[in-house]
């Protein structure tokens, strides 16, 4: 697949009413299925994230806890590109990635909660879980640490010649980290089958971007250096992020290379529930949940071109919030680890 490397910039606007808020980047169309998948995707991240929240403020998680809320569309987007035994690696925000990836929520929950039905026995807590079994190798606490870790899974591709495909994702404030850049110059010198997605939510720990970084709205350029083509994708719009998420991960499967998706996204929350984010405005908030708000898109087109009607979309919602509450339940209710568990998966047969 041919791609200019020159980067390729898809700048964001509001959503324009007459056309119920469609994506600001034309061409991208879902199917009535594919609307109705990514709704209740994007949901259940929502509805998940947002008990994780209710837990933490009750004391049942303890530690760092960091929400997804308002992000859903871009790993949703990802994930509906990817083929089965592609991999995901991404950063400590990572709730939304598992249950993207298709881990059971009762084991995502039941490790944020520490106990011993979690998907790493309970000594994970939120910001390091993985599962082979579903290609999602963590949650990662160091910023950036991630970064050369999905080059390397990658790396592992490409020598066992499998067609699969590596997602690397990371934050606009781990895009300045060096070893983010080590590992562009080495995924471009091999051409290692990996798509690095920097999911740009404008504020990093709690500054805002243009403060602390040079282009800030354009960390995609600084592939071009090593060569990597890119583009900027609003990382609001589902149809958008699977659009672009398919011709980048096409790109690297046919051993062209690594890719950059640089995804234009908001968070609701604070970095972390300690948080209290009064580095933004409310105004600003709001004015974002109202006009960019990716599960609200696709609510509207689907009522709108008659997909669903608003009584099927609340039973949609009532078994995505059934599931949701039978795994914060089981998290409430699992027992915590032994403590022989501490001398455990120390090391690992791979």
């Amino acid at each position: 697949m041919a791609v200019k490397s020159a980067y390729i910039a898809r700048k964001n606007k509001s959503p324009d009413k007459s056309d119920g808020g469609k994506s600001a980047v034309g061409g991208n169309s879902f199917t009535a299925e594919e609307e109705m998948h990514a709704y209740r995707e994007m949901l259940k991240i929502r509805r998940f994230e947002e008990k994780a929240g209710q837990l933490y403020g009750m004391g049942f998680i303890g530690g760092f806890c960091h929400l997804y809320i308002g992000q859903e569309a871009v790993v949703v987007g990802m994930q509906m590109a990817a083929e089965p035994g592609d991999q995901n690696i991404t950063s400590y925000r990572d709730h939304g990635h598992m249950l993207a990836a298709g881990m059971d929520p009762k084991g995502v929950m039941a490790e944020l909660t520490g106990r011993r039905g979690g998907y790493s026995k309970g000594k994970g807590g939120s910001m390091h879980m993985f599962s082979r079994d579903k290609q999602f190798f963590g949650g990662h606490g160091i910023v950036g640490a991630q970064v050369p870790l999905g080059a390397g899974l990658a790396f592992a591709d490409k020598y066992l010649k499998n067609g699969r495909v590596s997602l690397t994702y990371f934050g606009d404030g781990a895009a300045n980290q060096g070893q983010v850049y080590e590992a562009f110059n080495m995924a471009s010198l091999w051409k290692l089958p990996v798509v690095f997605i920097i999911e740009n939510n404008r504020y990093a720990m709690g500054t805002a971007a243009p403060r602390s970084t040079a282009l800030a709205e354009e960390l995609g350029k600084r592939g071009e250096a090593f060569g990597i083509p890119a583009e900027q994708v609003d990382g609001m719009d589902v149809r958008a992020v699977r659009a672009a998420a398919a011709r980048a991960i096409d790109y690297a499967r046919a051993g062209s290379g690594p890719y950059i998706l640089e995804m234009m996204t908001y968070r609701y929350r604070g970095h972390s529930m300690s948080d209290p984010a009064k580095y933004r405005s409310k105004e600003e908030v709001q004015k974002m949940r109202e006009e960019r708000d990716p599960i609200e898109q696709v609510k509207a087109r689907l009522l709108r071109e008659g997909t669903a009607n608003e009584d099927e979309l609340k039973k949609i919602d009532a078994e995505v919030r059934a599931v949701v509450t039978a795994a914060a339940d089981f998290a409430q209710s699992d027992p915590e680890p032994d403590p022989s568990e501490l001398w455990t998966d120390v090391y690992v047969k791979a």
